[in-house]
């Protein structure tokens, strides 16, 4: 399964984060640095409204939804590129998740410690992106001297890496992530894989804001900042969460909970977001089955063929594809059952070129 490492600098309310989308107490919580050092790990269901209405449909009462594996990881201070903090182990720890999602203060609150001393999400942002240049910038260089050495050979695997290595460098000597290397390629993203580069992971800036700040986020000045910097400076999407609201709503019945987010003037507040958010950025999507026995999510990845989405539910599945039956959620809800889209056409019988699409209904034929 896939993984979205949760980080951040020490105190930005990462272990709270977790523990509410969880729902769990497995990451301590606590007001001093590097509160968590083994990484938490947590499987969260990922919220899809079309799951219910697929199940009315199916008239079933089972649901059961696609999940996603989220790792919190200890805090990083400056300097961790050089060992700093538990700088090796969280680089360690970082370089093994898919994902990346950042968690950064947008809270002003004296009773809870800063590791610099002040609110600057900014700041916090920098720090974090300046340690994983320079722990890529140390690999790449390592990496080029490796890759010299073949080419004396002719090697033309070493050959391309050594020119990409000579972009890539000078790149991350400015300080930017490998990401956003301006005459990066598909060829060239496809060979940085091979380079298990930090700053190649997608990434999601999570602002964490106080209550006050969830119902009008765009007047918390500290958000503002993030969503500029980002746009300017990295290829990332932004949401905003409160990690503390996620923490008392764990305590809540869900009417509870309904009532008490309507009370701040919101539906919801982000985490939901910040969940299908992260989906994404691993490059998932869901597709559906929908019977009388229940309405299940799949997880697949994106670009995946019909036989290798048959191949999630089972192995023989794919071995024995023959073809895959499909039809569109939003085509299937506006027959308003199985028999009407039939009728109406929108059923299709899909082969093993076919890529499924996020929100397909299928029903696989396979042989035994």
């Amino acid at each position: 399964m896939l993984q979205a490492g949760i980080v951040g600098l020490p105190n930005v309310g990462k272990s709270t984060l977790f523990n509410a989308l969880t729902r769990s107490r497995n990451a301590e919580a606590a007001n001093y640095p590097f509160c968590t050092i083994e990484p938490n790990v947590g499987i969260v269901e990922v919220p899809d409204e079309r799951l219910a209405t697929l199940a009315k449909i199916a008239k079933t009462g089972v649901l059961v939804p696609a999940v996603i594996e989220f790792v919190d990881i200890a805090g990083l201070v400056a300097g961790a590129s050089k060992g700093e903090g538990l700088g090796n182990k969280f680089l360690s720890n970082i370089r093994e998740v898919d994902a990346i999602v950042q968690v950064v203060r947008c809270f002003d609150n004296d009773d809870i410690i800063h590791n610099m001393g002040s609110v600057d999400p900014v700041r916090d942002i920098e720090v974090i992106t300046t340690e994983l240049v320079l722990a890529d910038l140390q690999s790449c260089e390592t990496q080029l001297e490796r890759n010299l050495k073949k080419v004396k050979g002719q090697d033309k695997e070493a050959i391309a890496n050594v020119e990409l290595l000579n972009r890539l460098i000078p790149h991350l000597n400015e300080g930017k992530p490998a990401a956003t290397l301006p005459s990066a390629n598909d060829d060239d993203r496809a060979r940085m894989k091979g380079f298990f580069l930090l700053t190649t992971k997608p990434v999601l800036y999570a602002c964490n804001v106080d209550e006050s700040s969830l119902a009008e986020p765009e007047k918390n000045a500290y958000v503002s900042k993030v969503r500029e910097y980002v746009a300017k400076n990295h290829d990332a999407r932004v949401c905003v969460i409160c990690a503390q609201v996620e923490a008392e709503l764990c305590e809540l019945s869900p009417e509870e909970g309904k009532e008490f987010l309507e009370s701040l003037g919101v539906n919801d507040s982000g985490v939901s977001q910040l969940i299908r958010l992260s989906y994404d950025l691993l490059g998932l999507a869901s597709y559906f089955t929908a019977g009388e026995k229940e309405a299940r999510a799949w997880t697949f990845k994106k670009g995946m063929t019909a036989p290798q989405c048959a191949g999630v539910i089972h192995t023989d599945f794919e071995k024995g594809f023959i073809k895959a039956e499909v039809v569109s959620y939003d085509d299937l809800v506006a027959a308003g059952s199985v028999a009407a889209a039939r009728e109406a056409g929108k059923y299709r019988l899909e082969g093993k070129d076919y890529l499924f699409k996020d929100g397909d209904v299928t029903l696989f034929r396979f042989a035994n």
